[in-house]
């Protein structure tokens, strides 16, 4: 008897079909209930809904399973015991946990339908998935990707929001049902340290791990580097979860050879049963790498060697970041999946950038513009090596530090600045509740340390829009602008309003003002005036 139905995109499923694979839960005697949907906020609760409680931090869901039966729910999940309801009530020891469970099983499963490669690490994952993908489909299968600016589906592009790491699981789990509703054969995941840690990935039945690297971020959410760092294994521990697949199950670890993280993931995977390791890199050993890479301001070429052989590669991405990207979806996709390295080639020279990944604004100028996402320590150093390599004029750098999150490296990248630009301009980037002028305040201490100068060649300048302008009255013929740390995101938060900002967009407007030519308007923020 088939248990989940799909009407015209539409899901129901019997209440014992999603606990079938939920440990640990207490289940009530009623399992015939028909839920239709699945929701952790009561407010989105609709008539047929299993209602999930969740305990956060500064909110507990077990108080709003009232509203959310009042609303409809058919049926209810919690951590509490005692809890008498006139819906059907399940026990479970932890409600976050559950969630991508009882997704997939609403959904059908979808992993288990599909090859699923995973990609994690602190930078570059977004375009090594899209790499991944791209490869993919120049050999001729049909892949489908969900990453933290976009999911792929078909012909379908679907936005995954504003500030998003990796969507909510019930999310996942839809994308992944269309996937399957499309005849996909493989999807490609970018898959955070926030979406493990929040169990947003779990169930998902990877077969193919992918790491870039693990530096410094996000020590705020997880406390230390070592839970950040066990964070990310998950994805590779995942693997020896992967259910059967009538695709066969592969089970491959692709590494950095020359990332910090290579020791202690290897450990991880040579104890995993049944999961082999693929590695890439310049280290000595690694199976995957490039040589004679040549570098220039509209892209670059090198070889990837691989099992004796040689394989010519073009691209227009930049930067030596971008060739490690390339190596790890080439080992990912050629020596993972055996496909040939002609379509890996096709695939790689297919990609023509990704958006807010050093992307060109050029309004017929003679310097070089770009927007870029770096908000790490690391990727703000790798972007600037890059754009040191395109010009022989100054480097010009505008960015911020984002409130409320990891305040360490707001020194860090403050220093990393000033050692390797010629200017600097701190910004706003996400000051959420914190006061932007302390912010910025850290950032000044940072760079004074490493021996920069304020207004000699480091500036603070609150409202972004100001200082893009600001770094475009310095710039000259052959200079390089780079405004980082925002790239594709279409907004920025100050207390707790999201206001509508692209840097795209913000960066045309300045460039349209200096030059005189028509653009569009400078975005508001309410640090203007």
């Amino acid at each position: 008897m088939l248990l989940c139905l799909i009407m015209k995109n539409a899901y129901e499923c019997i209440l014992s079909t999603l606990l079938a694979d939920l440990p640990g839960a207490i289940q009530p005697e009623d399992l015939e209930a028909r839920i239709t949907g699945i929701a952790s906020d009561s407010r989105r609760v609709e008539p047929g809904c299993l209602f999930v409680a969740v305990r956060g931090s500064s909110f507990d869901g077990h108080r709003y399973i009232p509203d959310a039966v009042a609303r409809g729910a058919a049926a209810v999940v919690g951590m509490e015991g005692g809890i008498s309801l006139p819906v059907p009530y399940i026990q479970v020891s932890d409600s976050r946990m559950a969630i991508p469970y009882l997704a997939a099983a609403f959904y059908g499963h979808p992993g288990r339908k599909m090859f699923m490669i995973g990609v994690t690490g602190t930078d570059g994952k977004t375009t090594t998935c899209n790499l991944i993908y791209h490869i993919l489909q120049a050999a001729g299968y049909r892949a489908g990707m969900i990453s933290t600016v976009n999911a792929v589906i078909g012909d379908q592009v679907l936005d995954t929001g504003f500030h998003v790491t990796t969507p909510e699981a019930v999310d996942v789990q839809r994308y992944l049902a269309m996937m399957v509703e499309a005849g996909l054969t493989h999807a490609v995941l970018e898959t955070t340290s926030h979406g493990w840690a929040q169990h947003r990935v779990d169930a998902c039945e990877f077969d193919l791990a992918v790491i870039t690297n693990i530096t410094h971020e996000h020590l705020d959410e997880h406390g230390s580097y070592e839970n950040y760092r066990n964070a990310k294994a998950r994805l590779f521990l995942s693997l020896v979860e992967t259910q059967p697949k009538p695709l066969g199950n592969l089970r491959v670890a692709v590494l950095n050879r020359d990332d910090a993280s290579y020791p202690f993931l290897q450990d991880i995977c040579s104890s995993l049963h049944g999961v082999s390791t693929l590695t890439y890199g310049a280290a000595t050993g690694a199976a995957v790498s490039a040589e004679q890479v040549q570098y220039s301001p509209a892209g670059m070429s090198f070889r990837v060697r691989h099992s004796e052989k040689a394989t010519l590669v073009t691209t227009g991405l930049v930067g030596s970041y971008n060739v490690a990207n390339i190596l790890a979806a080439y080992a990912a996709t050629v020596g993972g999946l055996g496909i040939e390295p002609e379509a890996a080639q096709q695939g790689i020279q297919r990609l023509e950038g990704i958006p807010g990944r050093m992307e060109r604004i050029d309004l017929g100028q003679d310097y070089l513009t770009f927007v870029d996402f770096a908000h790490t320590p690391n990727a703000l150093r790798k972007t600037l090596e890059t754009a040191r390599q395109m010009t022989a004029g100054r480097l010009i750098v505008v960015f911020g530090s984002a409130g409320l999150r990891d305040r360490q490296k707001r020194r860090l990248m403050a220093q990393t600045a000033i050692a390797l630009a010629d200017l600097t301009i701190f910004t706003a980037e996400d000051p959420r509740t914190e006061a932007l002028d302390d912010i910025l305040a850290e950032m000044a201490d940072g760079a004074k340390d490493q021996g920069g100068k304020e207004s000699i060649n480091f500036w603070r300048i609150a409202d972004r829009g100001e200082a893009l302008r600001k770094a475009l009255a310095f710039a000259r013929a052959g200079d390089v602008v780079l405004a980082c740390g925002k790239g594709h995101e279409q907004s920025m938060c100050f207390g707790t309003i999201e206001y509508p900002w692209d840097d795209r967009t913000a960066l045309r407007a300045a460039l349209a003002e200096y030059l005189g030519v028509p653009g569009p308007q400078m975005p508001y923020l309410p640090t203007q005036g």
